[in-house]
């Protein structure tokens, strides 16, 4: 009896479609055309016999049984990946393509310091960056999407393995005539909650912030409306409040051009701890210990 299985190529276009939900995102994303990521998706729902995506001009939509086939075909994909990993595992270390996301509070002040020199010390390998918030990381860990993780910890990733890289302190920075001098640090007690300004949801530094400060009352009267540090800091210096900035943002320069100062916090967990993760017995572990003792040294 002959068994027609699925290809690999067929799952992906199955997985890039349930994606992106859209034939012609999903096809550019596998770089080829919406026909063959159309006709691809159709000899599959032949040869198993079913359907597994509802087709009308304005929506796909996805059967349940198409749902819990792109769960399958997300882990099988991942196996996948993971053979060539065991291939480049055994050769040299830190080579081949690796995909890393960094979130939005780390990326712009450590990747600037590290990449010239893994492009210096590695230069077989090539890496992928992708900049996002925590969560939408860790999903594309277990997802398959990315190898690992540049984040800053305490973060609930779901099952992974990490290693610790150094502890970010964090300051609050403003004014000097709202904050002080500089030299000083500020006890959380005094951080005026009326006039902080904070990433909006979705940005963990601000879960780190909070926690940091463990004023309950912060969270509620906190304004939360900053998409990016950079933002953030104009806005402080346009003298709209003060904000919690972490230490390596500080270190990149974040303050140049401005008239702002920081001011260590002075609190029981006054810094973020900075990790990089990755699924756990992943075949390119060594090299992700190896990674993390690379990116270690860009404090």
């Amino acid at each position: 009896m002959t068994t027609y299985l699925p290809t690999l190529k067929q799952l992906q276009y199955l997985v890039a479609l349930e994606d992106h939900g859209h034939f012609g995102r999903a096809a550019d994303s596998c770089f080829v055309t919406q026909s063959t990521l159309s006709a691809g998706i159709r000899e599959l729902e032949t040869l198993i016999g079913v359907t597994l995506v509802e087709r009308t001009r304005r929506v796909v939509r996805f059967t349940p049984l198409g749902n819990r086939i792109a769960d399958k075909a997300r882990r099988v994909l991942r196996e996948a990946e993971e053979l060539g990993d065991l291939a480049r595992a055994a050769g040299r270390p830190l080579s081949g393509e690796m995909r890393m996301s960094v979130i939005p509070t780390i990326a712009p002040f450590m990747l600037p310091r590290i990449l010239p020199r893994l492009r210096r010390d590695y230069p077989d390998l090539k890496l992928f960056l992708r900049e996002e918030p925590s969560g939408t990381a860790c999903e594309g860990l277990h997802h398959g999407r990315t190898d690992c993780v540049l984040l800053a910890l305490p973060y609930a990733c779901g099952e992974v393995s990490s290693q610790f890289l150094f502890e970010d302190r964090l300051f609050l920075a403003g004014l000097e005539s709202e904050i002080g001098e500089a030299s000083r640090a500020i006890k959380a007690d005094d951080i005026d909650e009326t006039r902080l300004l904070l990433l909006e949801d979705g940005h963990c530094l601000k879960d780190h912030a909070l926690a940091a400060c463990n004023r309950p009352e912060l969270r509620a009267e906190a304004t939360m409306l900053g998409t990016s540090l950079h933002t953030i800091v104009q806005m402080v210096d346009n003298g709209l409040g003060v904000t919690m900035l972490p230490e390596m943002a500080l270190k990149a320069g974040i303050l140049e051009h401005t008239g702002l100062t920081a001011r260590p916090l002075d609190a029981a967990n006054p810094a973020r701890r900075i990790a990089l993760v990755w699924r756990r017995a992943s075949p390119r572990e060594k090299d992700f210990h190896l990674l993390a003792e690379v990116l270690a040294e860009a404090q």
